[in-house]
């Protein structure tokens, strides 16, 4: 779509400019009152494609900012970015409710605490960086 506003825009440009080179023929000495029509009619639909075609890309661009996507991205399913609770978004997580795959302070957990349908896991886990010797012992090999 971006591509046809973009032609709509320079299609209107040049329609324009097409009207603005006929008026001096038509207001020269020995003009044409013809002309007169033409280079008016020609201005005012060049203005109304490049008025168009505006628009249209104005409203691409307001569906595209409502989807929260823009041209290199894609929307991520309803993830925030790591650092905070994910419904208060102000306190540091503790634990994640694996269910629902969200992390929670200890304040929102309060709230969202149901050992029935919720598993909880601990947030922050100690780094897997284990040397190849320790593995195979626990191997056996």
């Amino acid at each position: 779509m971006s591509r046809a506003t973009n032609g709509m825009i320079a299609a209107g440009a040049l329609a324009v400019f097409c009207g603005i080179c006929v008026l001096p023929a038509a207001l020269g000495e020995h003009g044409d009152v013809s002309l007169v029509g033409l280079g008016a009619c020609s201005i005012s639909v060049g203005a109304l494609l490049a008025a168009s075609g505006i628009y249209w890309k104005a409203r691409v661009l307001q569906s595209k900012i409502a989807r929260g996507t823009t041209d290199g991205q894609t929307k991520s399913p309803s993830r925030q970015v790591r650092g905070g609770c994910e419904l208060c978004a102000s306190e540091t997580p503790v634990i994640q409710c694996s269910v629902h795959q969200l992390q929670l302070c200890p304040t929102c957990l309060a709230q969202h605490y149901d050992p029935r349908s919720c598993a909880y896991v601990p947030t922050t886990r100690k780094s897997a960086n284990k040397s190849g010797k320790s593995l195979a012992a626990k191997r056996g090999g």
